[in-house]
């Protein structure tokens, strides 16, 4: 695969001095109100993207801080926001050990974990040469830090040289409101500013920049590596970048209203049919902004709204199929979720006032005009939704509980007490975790038809279940979402083990019964 000519830069890559290492964690005694706004684009679909609503708040100074802070959780799935202040290095990031996570060394790793908010506060957060790696893990949120000059080669090295990564089965991550930056290409010893690969899905970038950097992002490491997708770009500036604005290996992506400036090479790169939804964009002195590049794996787009300001086209050619001169679309994408695009010659002026960090956080509603951010609605604000009643628990579906017999069996995670016994038929047995959030799963030995659940809670505890989320754990996709114990019905699902994951609750929760039905 051809590579990225070096880029065009003065700046050199400072050396950053090593701070002393601390492992303090202030805890907040409220639940998280850091993060400002919801998740937008793809991030909202599968279930949706909440991060750490609903638990607790803790400070962070140090990367061993934000370890800790991870591990120092009742379980991996407990809801957690981590306010950073300061810069985080190499010199104070050290691996820490625990039950709820797997951390490493030199870089801050969100890995088999959920429901995990990392947002930059007061004085601004900055990854100096740290990369921040998800792997394995769901329900993320990264908004209003700086990472920078992340290496994966030359010294210090993290990462893989991504300065944010994610892998094996990711979903539901939203970055937004993020500085991401080199000092240089492959040849400097960087890699990509924003990478995803082997099988991560619902995603958005949102209000970030990019720059200076050989490589964008990736979506795919390999032309066999199609299995990502559902990703959204949108009020993002990518300046001075050699290549991959992103580079979209399969999958499917909407690209609106970012601001592309200096793209040396070659900027949205879609290939190995990968399908992206390209709108009101505004492209500026660049060069093949968009197309299949470097292969002859086709990749297909459809367009509306662009501007291209003194973009360059090359020739067509065999490993080349550049959109230009005269974009046309050649697929059509449908997209499940609701936005609002701003005109393509106003997207400058929106995205200069509030994509990266420490900007305010300010968005675009469409009018072309940045608004305040809303605040972001409390998940255990009890006020009920009069059009979304909740199910009566003593008025259970009809029909067979599969959960018991019918070749069913069960597991859990957070200790506690039996899962045994929420599939015994016996309401004075019951699972609960040994923290307040846990999950508790049934399981078959064939896939089985399944659409409703019912959660009863045991006697003395009705009403401690606050937040949940119902998962196909075959596939990791998030059936429902929600609050409170009852009835529980989603769209017919065949599966072989289905996940009841409380992600908070008041005191410790107690499921008595974990009933399942085909109808």
């Amino acid at each position: 695969m051809r590579r990225p000519v070096a880029l065009r830069l003065t700046a050199a890559l400072a050396t950053a001095a090593a701070a002393a290492a601390t492992t303090a964690v202030l805890s907040a005694p409220t639940a998280s109100a850091a993060v400002t706004g919801s998740a937008t684009g793809y991030a909202t679909q599968n279930g949706g993207t909440t991060g750490g609503a609903g638990g607790q708040t803790v400070r962070a100074t140090t990367g061993t801080a934000i370890h800790q802070a991870l591990c120092s959780r009742a379980s991996s799935s407990t809801p957690i926001t981590i306010e950073v202040e300061g810069t985080i290095n190499h010199g104070n990031t050290a691996k820490v050990s625990g039950s709820s996570c797997s951390t490493a060394a030199g870089v801050i790793e969100l890995k088999q974990i959920s429901n995990v908010t990392i947002v930059g506060v007061g004085g601004g957060a900055v990854f100096d040469q740290l990369g921040i790696h998800i792997r394995e893990s769901s329900n993320i949120i990264i908004q209003n830090v700086t990472v920078k000059n992340v290496k994966k080669s030359g010294s210090p090295t993290s990462n893989g040289g991504d300065a944010i990564g994610m892998e094996s089965g990711v979903r539901n991550v939203w970055v937004d409101h993020v500085s991401l930056e080199a000092s240089g290409g492959e040849s400097e010893g960087f890699d990509g500013l924003f990478d995803m690969k082997d099988d991560t899905k619902y995603v958005t970038l949102s209000y970030s920049t990019l720059r200076n950097s050989g490589r964008g992002g990736l979506i795919g490491s390999s032309e066999s590596d199609t299995s990502n997708s559902f990703i959204t770009f949108h009020h993002n500036k990518y300046e001075n970048i050699d290549s991959r604005a992103p580079l979209l290996r399969g999958g499917t992506a909407h690209i609106y209203n970012n601001h592309y400036v200096s793209l040396n090479e070659s900027g949205i790169n879609s290939r190995a049919g990968a399908k992206a939804k390209v709108d009101n964009n505004y492209f500026e002195d660049s060069k093949d902004v968009l197309g299949t590049f470097y292969t002859d794996a086709a990749g297909y787009w459809q367009v509306s709204g662009n501007i291209f300001d003194n973009v360059t086209w090359s020739e067509p050619g065999e490993d080349n199929n550049p959109a230009g001169p005269n974009p046309q679309s050649n697929t059509s994408v449908s997209i499940p979720y609701a936005y609002s695009l701003d005109a393509a010659n106003c997207v400058p002026s929106v995205v200069s006032q509030t994509a990266g960090a420490n900007k305010g956080l300010k968005v675009s509603d469409g009018s072309c005009s940045p608004q305040n951010p809303t605040p972001t609605p409390d998940p255990t604000d009890p006020t009920p939704d009069p059009t979304d009643p909740t199910p009566d628990p003593t008025d259970p579906p009809t029909g067979t509980n599969l959960s018991i017999g019918a070749g069913s069996d069960g597991s859990s995670k957070a200790d506690g007490t039996s899962y045994g016994n929420v599939r015994d038929g016996d309401l004075s047995t019951y699972w609960s975790p040994a923290g307040s959030t846990g999950s508790v799963s049934v399981k078959w030995g064939s896939a089985t038809t399944v659409s409703k659940i019912n959660i009863r809670e045991a006697s003395g505890s009705t009403g401690a279940i606050g937040a949940y989320r119902v998962l196909n754990a075959d596939t990791g996709a998030v059936l429902k979402s929600g609050s409170g114990a009852g009835v529980i019905t989603f769209p017919s699902t065949s599966l072989k083990k289905i996940t009841f994951e409380i992600t908070s609750s008041s005191g410790t929760p107690k499921v008595a019964e974990f009933e399942t039905y085909a109808g």
